[in-house]
């Protein structure tokens, strides 16, 4: 949690630093977004299009000019991947709820802003950097009717941390991103403003699904991994959907060639800054 509030400040530091600009206010809109997260990896067939969640964000834009724009958001969604998705007898399957920060900047095709005579709309293209945090779970049988929920990274389902691979380290829950994509931004007044965006999301990770390289073998991870008898259960479970199917050591398990992917598509709507705060300016006003 400490890691994932430290990035995220450190993505706004170029905000607090334009907030100081005289004319703050005027340039700047909060935006409100909802839509949905899609996951792009090893247990969907690298899919763009798979399993959708719900995701929100909100943020804040400051206009450098009629063009250009930065903004910084926050958000929250999940991804999921698995059968039938990925391959059946693979039987591999997450969930993990995610958190991002992203710092991005945004080229408007058309001049556009409140108050702008040239155009109420635009399309827009955007890119920059983020960080999100994840955390993949699997679900598991308990008894007959009842199941629970493991997270996965804790247990080295490919041998990460072991002596056998020393190459295979444990795998960072935060990471950085690179979003980019495009949209539509719309003047719905001279306050308000609705935005429709699609991005993607590049990683650093292939793991946000637990997936990547070749299993390991059960007996491995049963004598060199806490609370091992449910790592190789959750490490290969081929044997639930094949009855004594057991994949040996260095089969694939996943393709470390790609890193793990996830697009974000929503819907804001943008509240002009003045409008919220605009009595601040006049108060400033009156004092001098």
């Amino acid at each position: 949690m400490k890691n994932r509030i430290w990035a995220i400040a450190l993505l706004l530091l170029p905000l607090a630093a334009v907030a100081q600009h005289d004319d703050f206010i005027g340039r700047s809109d909060i935006l409100l977004s909802g839509g949905g997260m899609n996951y792009i990896g090893d247990l969907n067939n690298q899919s763009v299009f798979g399993r959708v969640h719900p995701a929100f964000s909100g943020g804040l834009r400051y206009r450098l000019d009629k063009r250009w724009a930065l903004r910084g958001e926050v958000a929250y969604g999940a991804l999921s991947g698995g059968n039938p998705d990925c391959i059946e007898r693979r039987n591999l399957s997450f969930r993990t709820d995610l958190f991002e920060g992203v710092l991005l900047g945004e080229f408007s095709f058309w001049p556009y802003g409140f108050g702008s005579t040239d155009h109420n709309w635009t399309l827009y293209m955007f890119g920059g950097v983020g960080v999100f945090h994840f955390n993949p779970m699997a679900k598991y049988s308990v008894g007959e009717g009842m199941e629970e929920w493991a997270a996965l990274q804790p247990l080295h389902t490919e041998g990460q941390g072991t002596l056998e691979y020393p190459d295979r380290r444990p795998y960072k829950l935060t990471e950085v991103c690179f979003p980019f994509g495009m949209g539509a931004k719309f003047l719905i007044g001279k306050t308000v403003s609705l935005s429709v965006e699609y991005g993607f999301r590049k990683t650093l990770t292939d793991y946000i699904d637990d997936v990547s390289k070749t299993y390991v073998g059960g007996d491995l991870l049963r004598e060199s991994v806490e609370n091992g008898e449910l790592a190789a259960t959750l490490a290969d479970r081929s044997g639930e959907v094949v009855p004594g199917y057991v994949n040996a050591p260095g089969i694939k398990r996943g393709d470390d060639s790609l890193d793990d992917w996830y697009s974000y598509f929503h819907v804001s709507v943008g509240f002009s800054l003045e409008t919220l705060m605009g009595w601040m300016r006049s108060k400033r006003c009156r004092i001098r």
